[in-house]
Formats: structure tokens, sequence, C-alpha cells
């Protein structure tokens, strides 16, 4: 055996190895190295959104907040401004008028105002949610932002779409049909608020427009507002008006009305942030500052020009800035919800007290004078006084988008519930016999009456 040619074979096979092993280790060092920076690379996965339940445990209390402001709120309120023999009455159309909307909100409402219409949505929703199909209680509105049950969602919504046509009711008191009040609010729901709601809400041309509305100036009141004055206007004066004494019949149930709606109202406007958090609470600091500022602004026009502060004034002031304040209170700081108020208060006395008069129409609760006059009022100050400190979304407030959102809302309503108003008129006639209504409608609608 040759050692030497051995040794040399040997050595370089060592030398191979060597060689082998380093270059396996830097591979594998390499690869080591990789692996984190690949990872750092790849895009993180979503995380699965997951019910809030502090956001859902205020908008429970929230969506309650707000029915109370129908019922008993509402129906307190109109119930004790109109004469005795019609308070029943009174109070039926606010108690009927919720449980009609739930009914139709579960069915169509939720759905027209809140799903995807596909090629028509920037109009109107589409029925993929009738009946609620479809939504469980897995399911979230909002998933990443509110994350809260969609049933809460929608049951929040449904109590926005009983109060607007329950405030119509305001303006045709004491003079329509209980059978075509009926008929009238179902059409109305689905034919004018479910649109508008869309509109600003559900993803439609309004909102794409840049239209604010926090809570409802557009949807809710100015909306109920134009269509009571067109009820109004189409029903015509009630029996003896300008002739009779047609004074309230009981102001303290007015007052017990006007509170229970003031602390709803911390509901409306509140929960329309859909969370608990620091916005939610500029709401409600807004809410309750333009709301005094008004009721005391009302108060003092009436005091210098009447010559005596009243109780129905200083709540249906308290209401203007209510009502003034719900489209801007998500976007204002507390100083512009003073101004709101202040100017809410001046503005709707004037417009329910001395416009009225002027034009002669008999608007018998003032449905347009104070929501409908507050929810312009409210939508055009948003404009103006919007700060992007309180809401990022405040950075696109204008005043010409805000009367884009207001004009389309008064000219799609006023021809709408015009319509509605002829075909029910057609169906079964709007307004009971003179004698009836000289009756009062406690008996001869519902055959009651309040010893």
């Amino acid at each position: 055996m040759n050692i030497s040619s051995t040794l040399k074979t040997t050595g370089r096979a060592a030398l191979l190895g060597s060689l082998a092993l380093a270059a396996l280790g830097s591979v594998a060092a390499f690869a080591q190295e990789a692996a984190p920076a690949a990872a750092a690379a790849a895009p993180a996965a979503a995380p699965t959104p997951v019910l809030d339940t502090g956001n859902t445990a205020w908008m429970l209390t929230s969506t309650a907040l707000v029915l109370m402001m129908t019922i008993p709120g509402l129906a307190l309120f109109y119930g004790g401004m109109v004469r005795k023999k019609n308070v029943l009455a009174t109070v039926m159309q606010s108690f009927a008028i919720t449980c009609l909307v739930t009914v139709l909100w579960f069915m169509f409402g939720y759905s027209l105002a809140f799903s995807d219409g596909g090629g028509m949505n920037n109009l109107i929703g589409g029925a993929s949610k009738f009946f609620h199909h479809g939504i469980t209680t897995s399911s979230l509105w909002a998933p990443g932002v509110a994350n809260i049950p969609e049933f809460v969602f929608s049951m929040f919504q449904m109590t926005f779409a009983i109060i607007t046509p329950a405030l119509i009711a305001g303006a045709f008191a004491e003079r329509m049909k209980f059978s075509a009040l009926l008929i009238f609010m179902a059409l109305w729901l689905l034919v004018v608020y479910a649109p508008v709601a869309h509109w600003v809400w559900g993803g439609g041309f309004l909102a794409t427009a840049g239209v604010l509305d926090f809570a409802g100036g557009t949807v809710v009141h100015i909306n109920a507002g134009v269509a009571g004055l067109i009820c109004a206007l189409v029903l015509g004066k009630r029996q003896g008006y300008g002739t009779t004494n047609m004074a309230p019949h009981n102001l303290v149930y007015s007052v017990i009305g006007a509170s229970l709606l003031w602390v709803g109202w911390f509901g409306f406007n509140a929960g329309s942030e859909l969370a608990a958090d620091g916005l939610a609470g500029a709401a409600m600091l807004n809410t309750q500052v333009a709301t005094a500022a008004a009721a005391l602004a009302w108060m003092f026009a009436e005091w210098i020009i009447a010559k005596k502060p009243s109780v129905l004034g200083i709540i249906s002031g308290a209401v203007a800035g209510l009502v003034a304040v719900t489209p801007a209170s998500g976007f204002v700081n507390p100083t512009g919800a003073f101004i709101v108020g202040i100017v809410a208060g001046v503005v709707c006395y004037i417009s329910a007290v001395k416009v009225k008069h002027m034009f002669g129409y008999d608007d018998s609760l003032d449905a347009f004078g104070v929501h409908g006059v507050g929810g312009i009022i409210g939508a055009l100050l948003t404009g103006v006084l919007a700060d992007p400190a309180i809401n990022s979304l405040s950075s696109g407030a204008s005043l010409a988008k805000q009367a884009y959102g207001v004009g389309v809302t008064i000219v799609w309503t006023a021809i709408a519930t015009l319509v509605i108003l002829y075909i029910v008129k057609a169906l079964v006639g709007l307004r009971p016999s003179t004698q009836e209504e000289v009756e009062g409608l406690d008996v001869t609608q519902h055959g009651e009456v309040v010893p």
C-alpha cells in the first residue's frame, strides 16, 4: 500500500467534508434568519371581530330610552295639548303607531333602509333582509368598529322609525279618522321614511354626497315636519279653528311628556354614536346644553313679545332645542350646541306662534313649526359649526352640502306625502264627519271618554 497516496486521498476527503459541513451550516443559519423576515413580510391575518359588551350594553340602554320617547313621552306631550274630548284618540295614535311600525320594520322596513340594494343602492336598500332573514345572534353591525349585534342595531333604528311618523300626528291632531291614520302611516313608513333613512345612513346618495346627520335632523325631524305640514294643508283646519277655544286641556301631562322626551333624547343622540366612547359623551353634553339654551331663548322671546313666560312655551322651546341639536350633536363642540339652541329657540317660537297665524294653516301641535323648522336650522348650522376636533368627519362639512340634503328631503317628502294622502282619501276618506269631530274623536272613533 502507498501510504503517501492514501494520506493525500484521506486529506482531500476530509477537506471536502469540512467544506460541505460549513456550507450546510451557512444554509441552516441563513434559513433561521430568513424565516422571521419572511413572517414579518407576510400580511397579518385580520382579527375576527368580537362582540363588544360595553357598546352593546349602551345600545340596549339607548334603545329603551328612545322607545320611551314615543310611549309614554310623545303620547303625553301631545295628549296634554289637545282638548279633553280628544285626549284618548291622541295617545292612541302614538301607541298604535308604535305597534304598526314595529311589525312593518321587522317585515320590510329594516331591509329597505339598511341592506344592500345592489344597482339601486343609491336610492333604496334591497329585499335580502325582509323578515330579518339571514340575521343571527352572531351577526354584528359595523364589524371591527362598533361590534354590536345586528339585532340590537335593528331594534335601535326601529325606535327612530316609530317616533318619526308619530311626530307627524301632531300636525293633524283632533281631525283624522283612525282608519285613515293607520293606512297613511303604513304607506309613509315604507315609501318615505325607509328611503330617506337609506339615503343618509344606509349608504345612499346623500351619504356619498357628504351630507351630515348624526342622529336624525334630516331623516326624522325635517321628514316628519314637512309631512305634517302637507297633512295640515290637505286636511284643512279643525272645526271652529280661530273661533272656538282650543287651549290645552292638561299641561301637566305635556310637561311630563316633554321631560320624558328630554331624558330619552340622550339615547337618541348619544346612542347614535353606536359606542360607549368620548364622542357619545360629547353628543350627550351637546344635547343638554342646546336644549336648555333653546328653552330659555323661547321663554325670553315669549316674555318680551307676549309679556308672559308660559309653561307651554318653555317646554316647546326645550323640544325645539332637542330637535335642532340632533343632526349636529356628534359634529359640533358645546359652544356650537349653545348657538344652535339659542337660534332654534327664537326661530321656532316665531315659526310656531307668528308664521303659522300669518299664513293661517292649522298645524295643531306645531309639528312643522318645531320639528320641521328646528330640523332645518340644525341641519344647516351643522355645516357652519361642525368641529373636526370633535369628529373627524366634520372636516368635510359645508353649508352647501347640508342645504342640498335639506332640499332633497323637503321635495321628496312633500310630493310623496301628498300622493299618499290622496290615495288614503280615495280608499277610506281622511276626516270624520263634522258632527263626529265636534263631538270628539275619543267617543266617535274609539267609543271611550275620559270622565
